[in-house]
C-alpha cells in the first residue's frame, strides 16, 4: 500500500500542471512512497498534448496521466483520479495552480493526522505567488453566513466563527479549508462517499468537511507551519455563468445539509438581491432568471457540454 496518492486536475492549463507536479517531486525526494495522478478534464487537444509531452519528460514511474472525454468538474475529476489510484493510506487533492513550499509537506501532514485522533482532513497554509498570506479557512456554507455575512459573524461570534484573515501559529480546528490542497485518510474519504459529483464547481470543500464531521465526528485542521503557493483559479475565467454555477452549488449544498426551508429562504434572498443588482448591472438578469426557477442542477455547466 502506498503512503499517499496525489490527485491533480488539469483543465487547459498544462504549464501550471507541469510546474505543480515538478514541485511535488522536488520537495519529496525520499522517505515517501507516493504516486501522482493527473486527470485531464477534457482540455483542448493542444493543451493535453503539451501536458503529456511535459509529464513524459519527467520519466517518473509513479506518475499517471488520465484523460476524460468530458469536463467532470472538481469533484468528478478527483473521483476519476481516486478510481485510478493505487491502494493508499492517504489522498492529497492538490490544485494544478499550486507550488510546494515546505519540504516533505506530505510526510508532515501524514504524521499530523496520525498524531491527532480528532483530525480527519488537514491543509497547509496557503500563500499567494509572492509568498504573502492568503486566506485558507472558511465557515461552513449556510443561510446565516450568506445573509449576515462573514465579518458580522466573526465580530459577534468569534468562538464559533474564527477570524479567517489572521495568521494562526499552531494547528487549528476549522470548519473547512480551501480545496486547493486537502489531505485526508483514504478510509475516511471512502466511508463518507468521497466527493459529491452533483457539485460541479464550488462548495465541495464545505460539503466534504461537513460530512466528515457528521458521519465520522472528525474535524478539519489548518497546519500553518506548512505552506504552499496558490495562484488562485488559473483555469476558471470569472463571468456570469461561473457566478450562476456558484449559486446553483450553494443552493444544492444548503438543501442537502440544512433542509428544504433554508434553501427556499436563501433562494428568495438571492432573488430579491439580484433583482435590484440587475437593474444597475443588466448582466445579472441571467442569474436572476436562473434563481427565479430555483437554480436547479439541470442548469449547471456540467450539462452544457
Amino acid at each position: 500500500m502506498l503512503d499517499v496518492s496525489c490527485i491533480i486536475i488539469n483543465y487547459n492549463t498544462s504549464n501550471y500542471t507541469y510546474e505543480a507536479v515538478k514541485s511535488l517531486y522536488e520537495t519529496h525526494k525520499n522517505n515517501l512512497n507516493f504516486e501522482i495522478i493527473v486527470v485531464d478534464n477534457a482540455s483542448k487537444k493542444d493543451d493535453y498534448t503539451t501536458l503529456k509531452s511535459k509529464l513524459d519528460s519527467l520519466h517518473k514511474s509513479n506518475l499517471q496521466l488520465i484523460r476524460s472525454n468530458i469536463n467532470t468538474g472538481f469533484g468528478g475529476g478527483n473521483m476519476l483520479g481516486v478510481s485510478n489510484a493505487s491502494p493508499s493510506k492517504y489522498y492529497a487533492f492538490i490544485n494544478n495552480d499550486t507550488l510546494q513550499v515546505s519540504e516533505y509537506c506530505l510526510i508532515h501532514l501524514m504524521k499530523f493526522l496520525e498524531s491527532e485522533s480528532q483530525a480527519g482532513l488537514c491543509s497547509p497554509q496557503m500563500l499567494d505567488e509572492h509568498k504573502n498570506f492568503r486566506v485558507t479557512i472558511d465557515h461552513f456554507s449556510s443561510l446565516q453566513r450568506e445573509i449576515l455575512r462573514r465579518p458580522f459573524l466573526e465580530t459577534f461570534f468569534p468562538k464559533t466563527y474564527l477570524n479567517r484573515k489572521i495568521r494562526y501559529e499552531k494547528p487549528t480546528k476549522v470548519n473547512y479549508v480551501q480545496g486547493s490542497f486537502m489531505f485526508i485518510g483514504s478510509a475516511d474519504f471512502n466511508e463518507i462517499g468521497g466527493f459529491d459529483t452533483n457539485l460541479f464547481l464550488y462548495y465541495e470543500e464545505s460539503d466534504i468537511s461537513l460530512r466528515l464531521l457528521k458521519l465520522k465526528n472528525k474535524y478539519t485542521y489548518l497546519v500553518p507551519s506548512l505552506e504552499y503557493i496558490h495562484y488562485k483559479s488559473a483555469s476558471i475565467k470569472k463571468n456570469i455563468d461561473i457566478k450562476i454555477e456558484q449559486k446553483i452549488s450553494l443552493l444544492y449544498h444548503t438543501k442537502k445539509h440544512y433542509g428544504w426551508w433554508q434553501q427556499k429562504i436563501l433562494n428568495l434572498y438571492f432573488i430579491i438581491r439580484y433583482f435590484f443588482s440587475a437593474i444597475v448591472k443588466p448582466k445579472y438578469w441571467k442569474l436572476f432568471m436562473t434563481l427565479l426557477i430555483g437554480a436547479p442542477l439541470s442548469k449547471s455547466l456540467k450539462f452544457k457540454q
